[in-house]
């Protein structure tokens, strides 16, 4: 479960202290696939990065799985990313010279699982989020958007995360397979007992959000 108390951020400019994101507070239960939705400069990008532990607010807490992560030391923070969060970018930020197979067992590789552990697990992944075994052994250059999508949403998933963020996930997709791949998300939230939330402006993934929060000017809207 995520829960969000009153965080706000604040940035200087100078004299000025300008507020990204202010006075935000939220809840979503494990196995819920939730949309934060939001036009450019909304404050997205900072609360994404709030939520991630890449960076702490100013004011409020986060807390996660019962662990207030704004109280974490820096030390503490780089484990508790490694084996907590998971993300998936727009860009996918698959590892290229790596095949899709050895691209979900990377993070557990970081993380010390065994060998064995890992190709099972990785196998188990990519078979849950639709992609064929044989295309397992493939470079990213040799798979569809899609298909890349697939894989970066498996290698979020390898450590068994508490919270997984997904940065405009259907952004460089047709908007038959951004469908596909929400609804891929939504189903997987509760399948693998996590929290899943998309940061997007896409309002079709609103749509078909469990629940959806709405940012304005580093607000949320009621």
């Amino acid at each position: 479960m995520l829960k969000v108390e009153h965080i706000s951020k604040q940035f200087s400019s100078g004299d000025t202290k300008v507020a990204a994101v202010h006075d935000i507070s939220l809840s979503v239960e494990t196995g819920v696939f939730a949309a934060i939705i939001g036009k450019s400069g909304s404050g997205k990008s900072t609360l994404l990065s709030l939520l991630g532990a890449l960076d702490k607010p100013t004011d409020g807490t986060i807390v996660v799985n019962n662990q207030d992560i704004t109280k974490m030391s820096d030390r503490k923070l780089i484990g508790y990313r490694c084996r907590q969060i998971g993300f998936v970018f727009q860009s996918y930020n698959l590892v290229p010279n790596l095949s899709a197979l050895e691209n979900v067992m990377l993070p557990m590789e970081f993380a010390g699982a065994r060998g064995k552990d890992r190709q099972a697990r990785a196998e188990k992944l990519l078979k849950e989020v639709g992609l064929t075994s044989e295309k397992f052994s493939r470079r990213p250059t040799r798979l569809s958007g899609g298909e890349q999508q697939r894989v970066a949403i498996a290698r979020a998933l390898a450590n068994k995360p508490k919270l997984i963020l997904a940065d405009e996930p259907t952004g460089n997709l047709d908007s038959s397979t951004g469908k596909i791949i929400i609804d891929l998300l939504k189903n997987l939230a509760k399948s693998e007992g996590t929290t899943i939330i998309a940061v997007t402006h896409d309002n079709a993934i609103a749509d078909q959000a469990h629940v959806t929060f709405k940012l304005k000017d580093g607000k949320l809207e009621k």
